[in-house]
């Protein structure tokens, strides 16, 4: 073998090992994995499934909150959500019929909610103010009406 064809495979093995080893510390050491869909409930039975019976902002810890949320046409459930800044907000969520997107204006949460799956998202607001929550999945013929606001005091 040529000595440059050996420093091109070598070269290219470690940039190789380098990506997996970058992936492997994005997926486990920061969590930052796809979803894995591990819990799912039956999207017809939202309303009597917990949490989702109950939907709302719940106090789970010292400067703790998880907000329980149902998407459902052109809506958020609860529609009016209030956190104190600094606090670490869980948003535990689902579908009712299609599948919604969950953007929260001016911060890094972004997700895709389907029926039939719980999606949780957690994130600090560090600042106050009102943040805009907006469905960014196409989701009918109402869909630019579909957003809330959540309160950071």
């Amino acid at each position: 073998m040529h000595r440059l064809e050996e420093i091109w495979l070598s070269v290219s093995a470690g940039v190789l090992v380098l990506f997996m080893v970058i992936v492997g510390y994005q997926a486990f050491a920061l969590g930052m994995g796809p979803p894995s869909h591990q819990e799912t409930i039956d999207p017809q039975k939202v309303d009597e499934t917990e949490p989702f019976d109950e939907p709302g902002v719940y106090e789970t810890g010292e400067n703790e909150y998880e907000v329980v949320m149902t998407l459902q046409a052109f809506s958020f459930t609860p529609n009016e959500i209030e956190v104190p800044a600094g606090a670490e907000v869980t948003f535990t969520m689902t579908s009712k019929d299609v599948t919604h997107g969950f953007q929260v204006a001016g911060t890094n949460i972004n997700a895709m909610v389907m029926p039939g799956h719980i999606q949780k998202i957690t994130h600090t607001f560090k600042e106050p103010g009102n943040y805009l929550v907006l469905c960014n999945e196409y989701c009918g013929t109402g869909h630019q009406l579909m957003s809330t606001e959540i309160m950071v005091k």
